[in-house]
């Protein structure tokens, strides 16, 4: 059997929480039924997601980030919000271009914000991380398309490598509400702790 805490001289040490202050750079909705998404001066926010939004709702289907389910297998959707970087080699991604609904300034490297990090924004809307965003083919494929490189597949692989911890997040509504452009946020970062063998 696998001891996860094992005794040893060095305890287990505890990050405490902190807060962090942050900005809206930019909103995006994509249309109910495409993945790249479009500017909009607000989001209005339920507890499905964006209203109206691709990656809205309760639910959505497994794919091949779930590797335990069959795909296709009926989840609960924590994929509602995306925020992104890169790191490709290129002239520029447009967040737009791999599905991102909200850009974040202020927050240095924000993919790497643990799970339960909380955002608060100043109108009122909470949103909770779950997790990184695993960078996909599918964004790499819209990426190579919109940034004009010669060869679509190549871009579509070299995407995830490239952008691995640099896809920004997932996160789920905690508490629904308007988002605009320009608005400021208050991270709460949570306790944490780390194990040192």
């Amino acid at each position: 059997m696998l001891d996860l805490f094992p005794e040893t001289e060095n305890p287990v040490e505890i990050i405490p929480a902190r807060k962090l202050a942050a900005q809206v750079a930019a909103l995006y909705v994509a249309p109910s039924d495409h993945f790249e998404t479009r500017a909009v001066d607000e989001l209005r926010l339920g507890f499905n997601g964006i209203d109206g939004d691709f990656h809205a709702g309760a639910t959505r289907r497994s794919g091949g980030r779930e590797p335990w389910y069959p795909r296709g297998t009926e989840m609960r959707n924590e994929r509602q919000l995306a925020i992104v970087a890169q790191r490709m080699g290129i002239a520029d991604i447009k967040p737009e271009w791999i599905g991102a609904n909200l850009l974040i300034e202020g927050l240095p490297h924000l993919s790497m914000l643990p799970s339960g990090t909380l955002l608060f924004f100043k109108g009122g809307v909470t949103i909770k991380v779950d997790a990184q965003n695993g960078p996909c083919r599918i964004a790499g494929r819209s990426v190579a398309e919109n940034a004009g490189m010669a060869d679509h597949e190549g871009g579509a692989l070299l995407f995830p490598k490239a952008a691995k911890r640099l896809r920004g997040l997932v996160a789920w509504v905690e508490r629904p509400g308007r988002i605009t452009t320009g608005e400021e946020i208050s991270v709460r970062v949570p306790e944490q702790w780390i194990y040192r063998a």
